[in-house]
């Protein structure tokens, strides 16, 4: 049963929505704040969490910030009436997974838990067969003959986006924005470094990430 704790210091409509998604068969935990909602986190490891944003105390930014430093593949689902586009970019730069304004429907809600645990389990298993290269996004490896590397968080989401993309140009700013959140300069230079790392840990010769001045990157094979 997949597990979901909900933050939010609004105990009367937590209640009610917390009825409609265990009727879809989910185990819920509440919090009514981000210090509660931290401690629950730590102790049920849950599979989403859904997170106000306004709570009194660490507000839901800044729980989402911690969460993210200690496991970036846990799902986090903003729920909040902050609907103007400088919140809604931020909560996407901390990696929340969605941003769902309120008032919301529930059924609309239940609908997009579904289908994010659902897309999860079709793409757990997902392999790119670069050349001789095997590239598993889900475990964050690549592997060329007998030789397997690890990679880190940035340099998995960047392979992905081109391993996705392969053989086509994958704009420079797309990248930026999909994972760092913004093309700031120190993002910019950020990308430098992980695309040089990327390079030294692909040992297959047929494997490489080409770059096209002031457009993006290719990943080619052959």
């Amino acid at each position: 049963m997949k597990r979901i704790l909900l933050v939010d210091d609004d105990f009367k409509n937590s209640m009610w929505l917390m009825r409609f998604i265990e009727a879809e068969g989910y185990e819920v935990t509440y919090a009514s704040d981000g210090e509660s909602g931290l401690r629950l986190y730590r102790e049920i490891h849950p599979d989403l969490i859904l997170l106000d944003i306004n709570m009194p105390g660490m507000n839901g930014f800044e729980l989402a910030k911690v969460i993210r430093s200690e496991n970036r593949r846990v799902l986090i689902f903003f729920l909040t009436d902050r609907t103007d586009k400088v919140d809604r970019l931020y909560g996407f730069k901390l990696k929340g997974n969605d941003y769902v304004p309120k008032p919301f429907y529930p059924e609309e809600l239940i609908a997009k838990i579904n289908e994010r645990f659902e897309s999860d389990l079709t793409n757990q298993d997902i392999e790119y067969r670069l050349g001789d290269t095997v590239f598993r996004p889900n475990l964050s490896s690549i592997s060329y003959k007998d030789e397997s590397h690890s990679l880190s968080v940035r340099q998995n989401e960047i392979l992905s986006i081109l391993a996705e993309n392969l053989g086509k140009v994958v704009d420079r700013e797309a990248i930026l924005n999909a994972v760092w959140g913004d093309s700031s300069y120190a993002n910019s230079l950020a990308l430098n470094v992980q695309i040089t790392y990327l390079r030294k840990l692909l040992d297959d010769p047929s494997v490489k990430i080409i770059s096209l001045k002031k457009k993006g990157y290719i990943l080619s094979v052959g």
